[in-house]
């Protein structure tokens, strides 16, 4: 490579939202997909299980309505992260469900690429094979993790965009506006 010729600028088509817990991220994601309306896009989000005030776990939501248990306070098993056991088999049986990758998809949603999902090798291959798709991704991320997840914040590829409480409403905006540009979708 001639280092005075500049490298092509790689599309960055894949966004990344991240920051600390409870900032809103997994909103984000809902409120891009209610704009976004009838629009093919696939993919799933992730909700608090509660038992009075307590979490005492994580759900899976697939965007066409299915639903799954990623973790919870009650599950055995050697797969934890803090007080929550993982259910790897239940989790991939869900991947599987998804239409992830059907050729009209315009868009995939991952929320959350964290360290209990990472514990998957199904979801390490899973959101592999959605990184590397000429399909747009949104995917909230771990604001600290493990390498496959500084793995995937260091792809030329990845737009990082980093969220508060302070600036949610802001990123929301250039989320959207952001996904509809990659889908060619015009905006409002």
């Amino acid at each position: 490579m001639n280092p005075l010729i500049p490298p092509p600028l790689t599309l960055q088509k894949n966004l990344l939202v991240t920051g600390p817990p409870g900032c809103g991220k997994t909103t984000l994601v809902r409120r891009v997909v209610q704009e976004l309306g009838d629009f093919p896009v696939a993919g799933f989000y992730t909700g608090e299980i509660r038992e009075g005030r307590e979490r005492a776990g994580f759900a899976l939501v697939s965007l066409d309505g299915k639903r799954g248990v990623l973790s919870h306070v009650r599950f055995p098993g050697p797969q934890r992260v803090g007080r929550y056991g993982v259910d790897i088999p239940g989790f991939e049986a869900f991947l599987d469900g998804l239409r992830a990758g059907e050729p009209s998809l315009r868009l995939v949603v991952i929320d959350e690429i964290g360290k209990m999902e990472c514990l998957s090798g199904r979801f390490r291959s899973f959101m592999k094979e959605r990184l590397d798709s000429p399909v747009p991704l949104l995917a909230t991320i771990a604001l600290r993790g493990t390498a496959p997840i500084e793995q995937v914040k260091a792809r030329p590829d990845a737009r990082i965009i980093a969220m508060s409480m302070e600036n949610r409403e802001q990123r929301f905006r250039e989320v959207l506006g952001e996904v509809r540009r990659l889908v060619g979708e015009k905006g409002d």
